[in-house]
């Protein structure tokens, strides 16, 4: 009977002893494995390890796709009484003014630097939030009330990864700063409604200036849509006329012609043709009551001039 349970005794053993060697590492997962207190270089990827048993293996998995989240700034809980003196995530402005501020900073561990990250994990966190509070206080000191409190949210969420990550660079903690955010920022309780209504009017000013800056532009297009008008009117009038000038031109051109060949055939047929569109003017002058006009025309044996007396208009 003894036998027997120091048989099971020792299955148990060899068995517990089998599976201590084995660690499943999951998907997203790298595992760091320290031997006999050293760190070997193999980091095991997602899958089943098997190494030596517990004692002489001892591994550590490590969420690298996993992103972790510290707060820093404005705590939201019970306050103590140091708190209440000197609360924290309350910062300095540039103008001496003070203002709340809470913010979250996200990090994720870099694959190809695990070790690191294991190495330190017990102070990541803390070296980060003390990183993210030296950036917040500053930026805030860096800028007046008001800058800090309108563009706050906007800006610092950048600067923070920036600033965060070049911070703990020296650490070589191993991890990757991936998103920072704002999540409250305004001036102190006691001040606060005073500022509510300056950003109330600074929002109304914003409206007023969108207001009039949409006016603006929709007049400058109606403005634009007139010009263009006006020069399409006038492009389309330049090639009418030019058409026109064009067409002038070779009719004159080809009249010329006639004219040149006639005058070989008959030397009198200037003042032909003079007398003719005088006869025309004539008869238009006569029609409307009045020929008052000092005439010239041409004859075969020089200049004549003729003046026609003032005759009485038609009643």
């Amino acid at each position: 009977m003894k036998r027997l349970v120091l048989a099971a005794l020792l299955v148990l053993f060899l068995g517990w002893t089998v599976l201590s060697a084995v660690t499943q590492v999951e998907p997203g997962e790298r595992a760091v494995v320290r031997r006999f207190g050293r760190i070997l270089d193999y980091k095991p990827g997602p899958g089943l390890f098997i190494g030596l048993p517990w004692g002489c293996d001892r591994v550590e998995r490590v969420a690298v796709g996993q992103v972790r989240r510290v707060a820093v700034g404005l705590d939201i809980g019970p306050a103590t009484e140091e708190d209440r003196l000197t609360p924290p995530g309350q910062l300095l402005t540039g103008d001496h003014n003070l203002v709340n501020i809470q913010a979250e900073v996200n990090y994720a561990v870099v694959e190809d630097e695990v070790v690191k990250f294991v190495l330190h994990k017990d102070r990541v966190d803390a070296l980060v939030a003390r990183a993210a509070e030296t950036a917040l206080a500053e930026w805030i000191a860096g800028r007046d009330v008001f800058e800090a409190l309108r563009r706050g949210k906007a800006v610092l969420p950048g600067y923070l990864v920036q600033a965060v990550q070049s911070r703990i660079a020296p650490y070589d903690l191993g991890v990757r700063i991936e998103q920072a955010s704002v999540n409250r920022l305004y001036p102190p309780e006691e001040v606060k409604d005073a500022f509510d209504r300056l950003a109330q009017a600074e929002t109304t000013t914003s409206t007023q200036r969108n207001q009039a800056e949409q006016e603006a532009n929709r007049k400058l297009s109606e403005a634009a849509g007139e010009v263009f008008r006006i020069r399409s009117l006038a492009s389309a009038y330049v090639r009418e006329q030019r058409l026109q000038a064009q067409a002038d031109a070779e009719t004159f051109l080809r009249r010329w012609e006639q004219y040149r060949k006639l005058v070989r055939q008959d030397p009198h047929y200037l003042n032909a043709l003079w007398q003719d569109e005088m006869t025309r003017l004539y008869n238009r002058m006569r029609e409307s009551g009045r020929i008052d006009v000092l005439d010239s025309f041409l004859t075969g044996e020089g200049l004549n001039i003729t003046q026609f007396p003032l005759m009485q208009k038609k009643k």
